[in-house]
């Protein structure tokens, strides 16, 4: 029998205390990060049927069905170079957001048409080595922010996971010029010791 190592066990305590991971459980949802979204959802109204919407760092899925339950009738695609659970309604995309491949892949999902929502949920591999994790976290806020400027229309909206620290000030500021609003926000779903935070900016102004 495989024994576990501190770490996993750290990590099975932990889930088994989270009433989110659960609630999420006992929903049948494929994760926890399910309630971050439907809590940014409720206080932001970020999602109505019919939307096109792109979704980086989509792996498991857990953003992903929710995204489709809330779209009836829009355009999920869903993004990741990991397995996505998904339902029929969603155009996954197995691939890193940046490649070339991928970019194309999008491009081709989307048409002539422009999105009104990005969301990513997008986190780094940690090192354990703050200023590393820290580097790299910022980057795929860089990246979730390219894809606003890419292919959001006017008016339209960008969610983005941050991870306080260096970086996310000059991030913001840097948004805040773009988007008529920008909100940074912890959804209760999050947990309390994570630097983990939500920037919400809302109406893209095009430039």
């Amino acid at each position: 029998m495989t024994r576990r190592s501190k770490s996993s066990h750290r990590w099975l305590s932990r889930q088994q205390r989270d009433p989110y991971a659960r609630q999420a459980a006992s929903e049948g949802q494929v994760s926890r990060a399910h309630f971050k979204l439907k809590q940014l959802d409720e206080r932001f109204r970020l999602l109505r049927p019919g939307m096109r919407v792109l979704e980086l760092g989509a792996a498991p899925g857990g953003w992903t069905v929710y995204l489709e339950e809330r779209l009836r009738g829009g355009l999920l695609i869903a993004c990741d170079p990991r397995p996505i659970s998904a339902g029929g309604s969603a155009v996954v995309i197995e691939g890193e957001y940046g490649d070339a491949a991928t970019d194309a892949a999008i491009a081709e999902a989307l048409g002539e048409t422009r999105l009104d929502l990005v969301v990513s949920d997008m986190a780094p591999n940690i090192s354990g080595v703050r200023a590393t994790d820290q580097a790299r976290a910022m980057y795929l806020a860089d990246l979730a922010l390219d894809a606003a400027l890419r292919w959001l229309q006017p008016g339209g909206d960008l969610v983005v996971k941050l991870f306080q620290g260096e970086g996310v000030d000059a991030w913001i500021a840097d948004v805040r010029g773009r988007f008529d609003k920008v909100h940074l926000v912890k959804p209760k779903a999050s947990r309390p010791d994570s630097r983990e935070v939500y920037a919400v900016a809302r109406g893209f102004s095009g430039a």
